[in-house]
């Protein structure tokens, strides 16, 4: 449908954007957060500070772990429209994330936050005319399956957020339990890489290859995956694939230090 509305020139924008909203939903919902990513990115080019495509980026970003942004699209979408409870998680969620990765100063490395004008927010308090529900808050689904699927979320993230912790005081054993609890209720990349970290640290090599191989599916050039895969790979000898993995890595991160001594060693193997 994309391409049929896109002949019809700046007419069609709005319908545009919706359409790549959607299709976005569907790409964050098979794990393809990249593609949910461009998606949204098209979409607000098109109509900016649309409600759907900021929840939908933030969510991809956060699942890619690019919180820095994901916290810029959460604290976006509440300048739309303050009401929103899933941007105010978001942001808590990501002020969390990012005190840990960056610090006290973690604000000090975040992108700019845009100024949402006073035309934007009126815009996505008032239903579209033309395209009834296609514009209002993510959550068009009836009242008890949205809280239902909301709750299963939260109750992942929680569960994801136990099996850190666990990892912190290296209970690895009880923290792949935590961490499969989570991916039975959302198939996360971060989950994946997470207990594939456990398996290794277990000697549970094969099982951490088969994680890597999950994560990779959700995201193709995850970093974290392709690197503990290709330890995996390494302990059970299976050197060729390791190398094709750090290479892949290295296309990405060509500089990643962990990844070029790993490279080293596979090469003396």
């Amino acid at each position: 449908a994309v391409p049929l509305v896109r002949r019809a020139g700046d007419a069609a924008a709005e319908e545009r954007s919706v359409l790549l909203a959607n299709r976005a939903a569907c790409h964050l919902k098979d794990g393809a957060c990249s593609l949910c990513v461009a998606d949204c990115s098209s979409a607000l080019e098109l109509v900016p500070f649309g409600i759907k495509p900021l929840l939908r980026r933030a969510a991809a970003y956060e699942a890619l772990e690019r919180y820095a942004l994901a916290y810029v699209d959460y604290k976006t979408a509440l300048q739309v429209d303050c009401s929103v409870q899933a941007a105010h998680d978001g942001v808590n969620r990501m002020t969390k994330a990012l005190l840990e990765k960056d610090g006290v100063n973690w604000r000090q490395k975040l992108p700019p936050i845009p100024t949402v004008p006073v035309s934007a927010q009126t815009r996505w308090s008032i239903p579209s005319a033309q395209a009834p529900g296609a514009n209002a808050p993510p959550a068009t689904a009836p009242q008890g399956e949205r809280d239902q699927t909301a709750a299963g979320m939260e109750r992942a993230r929680m569960l994801k957020e136990e099996g850190n912790e666990l990892v912190k005081k290296g209970n690895h054993k009880k923290a792949v339990e935590k961490y499969s609890e989570s991916l039975k209720l959302n198939k996360e990349c971060a989950t994946y890489t997470n207990r594939a970290l456990c398996y290794l640290t277990l000697k549970q090599y094969k099982e951490a290859a088969q994680d890597c191989t999950e994560a990779l599916k959700l995201d193709p050039k995850n970093v974290k995956a392709l690197y503990r895969r290709a330890q995996a790979l390494k302990e059970l000898k299976d050197y060729k694939s390791s190398i094709a993995d750090i290479k892949s890595l290295l296309k990405t991160e060509p500089k990643n230090t962990a990844a070029l001594r790993l490279l080293q060693e596979l090469n003396r193997a």
